[in-house]
């Protein structure tokens, strides 16, 4: 088991030394941050008195300690402050007057509003990356909008692509638009610092939401609109094929993909297709089934039916064709090979008690990322984290009796 709170012992990340003020909340902000936490950076976590509204989504033992929260904010420290008063926004400023980065999910009229813009922040620590995470860039007609996960999957065609295949659109049952949009968001903010320490120059980054997931969603379905005038319609027709889906058998559901010439070969001989010229000429070579994906899919699809999981998986085994179990929740979580690796690390959590999360997937060979600190109470580090930043005990004791400093 490894004891989260302590560091002691823990060998120093790559990012060992930088500081980052979190001021972001929900899911894709604390995710990136998380990750740079990870990989060392002391990360101050900015919440209101109320704190991040994810710690109010259950399951949960205690108090504004949900599972989702628990889940994307391990790394951190906690300081709860009420901006809007003199004192909570001068003790931000201070915070992130020696920081590396400076990151929020704020809509950018209210940090105006605030005057924690990135002029602000930048005028009083020019090496400062400051990032923003929202849902549209600021030079669009979208500017300023509310955004969440769904909106975005949703304005992204990612709904309406299920729906094409299945009838009915849904969104993803993951925070996809969230993650996606923290993942580009931590490579950002690391190719910033990088620039800084090259350069000197701190700058500001704006990492909307919708742009971000219109880029990785039209990667793969530009298709003929790729050409100007377009050659054929959007739209990437193997990943649109209804058959294109984890394929029934005989007493299950199994997970495969017959896809080079070898394969295919191999796969005709081990189910007694062995006479090229009985085959489909839709199968009978890649570029034959590029132009034919919904009968590929649909013919491979009813051959999977007349075996076992069992039988296809021995059958796929020797014939060297890629192949997986269709987890659910539960075996993801108990697989094998994610336990012997040790993805699902057990931290000791000081009010939760042992506590399991899915670690840094990478390995490193010289500063590997780590699990240090257990994810933060609302406000538990926060006169820690001003005592490092040079306030008296009667400032810390001001900000509190003010209701400033939870």
């Amino acid at each position: 088991m490894t004891t989260a709170p302590d560091a002691a012992g823990v060998r120093a990340g790559p990012l060992a030394g930088v500081r980052v003020i979190d001021m972001t909340s929900v899911m894709m902000g604390p995710y990136a941050t998380m990750i740079l936490g990870d990989y060392g950076a002391d990360i101050i976590k900015v919440e209101s008195p109320d704190g991040d509204v994810m710690r109010y989504a259950a399951p949960m033992k205690h108090p504004l300690m949900g599972a989702m929260y628990l889940q994307g904010n391990r790394n951190k420290r906690s300081i709860a402050l009420e901006l809007k008063q003199p004192g909570g926004r001068d003790a931000l400023l201070r915070l992130a007057a020696t920081a590396d980065v400076f990151v929020h999910n704020v809509r950018p009229a209210a940090m105006r509003r605030l005057q924690l813009s990135a002029d602000d922040l930048l005028a009083r620590n020019p090496r400062l990356v400051y990032a923003s995470l929202h849902g549209f860039g600021e030079t669009g007609p979208y500017a300023g909008r509310p955004a969440y996960d769904d909106l975005i999957q949703g304005m992204t065609a990612l709904p309406a692509l299920t729906g094409q295949i299945t009838g009915e659109p849904r969104y993803s049952p993951a925070t996809m638009a969230d993650r996606i949009v923290g993942l580009n968001a931590t490579h950002a903010i690391l190719a910033a610092l990088l620039h800084r320490d090259r350069s000197g120059e701190g700058q500001a980054i704006e990492i909307p939401m919708f742009e971000t997931m219109a880029q990785f969603v039209l990667g793969d379905h530009m298709a003929g609109r790729s050409f100007e005038p377009p050659i054929g319609p959007a739209g990437y027709s193997r990943l649109l094929s209804p058959d294109r889906r984890p394929y029934r058998t005989s007493d299950g559901y199994l997970c495969a993909l017959v896809y080079t010439d070898k394969h295919w070969d191999v796969f005709f001989d081990a189910v007694g297709l062995h006479d090229v010229e009985a085959r489909d000429p839709r199968l009978k070579d890649i570029s034959a089934r590029t132009r034919n994906y919904d009968f590929v899919y649909q013919w491979f699809s009813e051959m999977m039916q007349s075996r076992s999981s069992a039988e296809w998986m021995a059958l796929f085994e020797a014939a060297d064709i890629p192949f997986a179990p269709m987890h659910d929740l539960d075996a993801l979580i108990d697989d094998p090979h994610l336990a012997a690796v040790g993805l699902i690390q057990t931290i000791e959590h000081p009010t939760e008690g042992p506590l399991r999360v899915a670690g840094p997937a990478a390995t490193w060979s010289k500063t590997p990322p780590s699990i240090r600190r257990a994810p933060p109470r609302l406000g538990e580090h926060g006169a820690e984290i001003l005592r490092e930043q040079g306030f008296s005990e009667s400032e810390i004791d001001a900000l509190t009796q003010s209701g400033a400093l939870r």
